[in-house]
C-alpha cells in the first residue's frame, strides 16, 4: 500500500563554497495534499526545490518519493516517475499557438516529441485532450492565439496546462503567482485548488497571505533552515516567523 507521504527530505543540506543555502532541511509532504514552502527573500526555497527537483544535488541528506531513494536519480528521470515541475519563468513556445503548446506536451507524454515530420493528421487526434487540458485552465479561449500574446497570467495557466499534460502525480509549482496582480492571483489560486483534487501538489512561493488559503501544510524557511511547519493559522502567529517577514533587526539579503 502506498504510504502516507508522497515525497519525503531528510536532512537535506547544500553548501556553495563555504555558504550553506540549506541546512537539514526535513520535510514530509503528504499525499494529495497541497504543501507550501514559503520564506522571505533568500530563504533558501529555490535552492530546496532544485534539489528536490534534481536540477543541483544535495551535499548531504535523502529525498525519498514513494518510498523509494532518488537522491541520485537524474532530473530527466523524474518526470517519468510522475514528479513533474512548472518552472517560475513561463516555460511555453511563445509563437506556437496556446493549442500547439499542450499538444507538444501530449506528445512528450506519448513519446512522438520527435516526430514533427509526421504529417499533421497523427497529432489532430490530441486535440481533444488539449481542447480539456485548456477548458481545465481556462484559457480554452485562447486556442487559436500565438502564446507570445497571452496575458500574463493565462501565459502560467497554460504552463500548468501543458504540465498536467504530462500527468504528474506530483506537482511542483515554482512561485506561480510571481509578478501577478490580484485579479491573476486570484484565478491561479482557484486553478491550482481545482488541479489539486487528484494530485499532491508542492509549490514554492514568498508571499504568506497568498499560500493563506490554499494550502494544508506550510512549512517557513529561513537562513535555509525550517523555522516552522503547519498550518497558516499556526505559522503566521509564530513569533519567529512574523520576525523574518518584518525583518526586524539585521534584515536580510535578496
Amino acid at each position: 500500500m502506498a504510504g502516507e507521504y508522497v515525497l519525503q527530505t531528510h536532512g537535506l543540506t547544500k553548501e556553495f563554497r563555504g555558504f550553506t543555502a540549506v541546512k537539514n532541511v526535513s520535510l514530509k509532504v503528504r499525499r494529495g495534499s497541497i504543501h507550501a514552502l514559503i520564506g522571505p527573500n533568500g530563504a533558501g526555497k529555490t535552492t530546496c526545490f532544485n534539489l528536490i527537483t534534481k536540477f543541483l544535488q544535495p551535499t548531504s541528506g535523502r529525498i525519498l518519493y514513494e518510498d523509494r531513494d532518488i537522491t541520485s536519480v537524474p532530473a530527466h528521470a523524474i518526470a517519468r516517475l510522475g514528479l513533474v515541475r512548472s518552472f517560475q519563468i513561463s516555460a511555453v513556445f511563445p509563437h506556437l499557438s496556446v493549442l500547439e503548446n499542450v499538444r507538444v506536451a501530449l506528445q512528450r507524454a506519448l513519446g512522438t516529441s520527435y516526430h514533427f515530420w509526421r504529417s499533421e493528421k497523427s497529432v489532430e487526434v490530441l486535440n481533444g485532450r488539449a481542447m480539456d487540458l485548456l477548458d481545465a485552465v481556462g484559457v480554452k479561449a485562447y486556442a487559436e492565439l500565438p502564446a507570445v500574446e497571452l496575458p500574463y497570467g493565462r501565459k502560467r495557466a497554460l504552463e500548468i496546462a501543458t504540465t498536467l499534460a504530462l500527468d504528474p502525480q506530483m506537482l511542483l509549482l515554482d512561485e506561480p503567482m510571481a509578478g501577478m496582480g490580484a485579479e491573476d492571483i486570484a484565478r491561479t489560486s482557484a486553478l491550482i485548488k481545482r488541479v489539486s483534487k487528484d494530485r499532491t501538489v508542492l509549490m514554492v512561493e514568498h508571499n504568506l497571505s497568498v499560500v493563506a488559503n490554499l494550502s494544508d501544510t506550510i512549512t517557513v524557511l529561513a537562513r535555509g533552515e525550517v523555522l516552522a511547519e503547519g498550518p497558516y493559522a499556526e505559522v503566521s502567529k509564530n513569533p519567529q516567523v512574523i520576525e523574518a517577514y518584518m525583518g526586524t533587526g539585521g534584515g536580510g539579503h535578496g
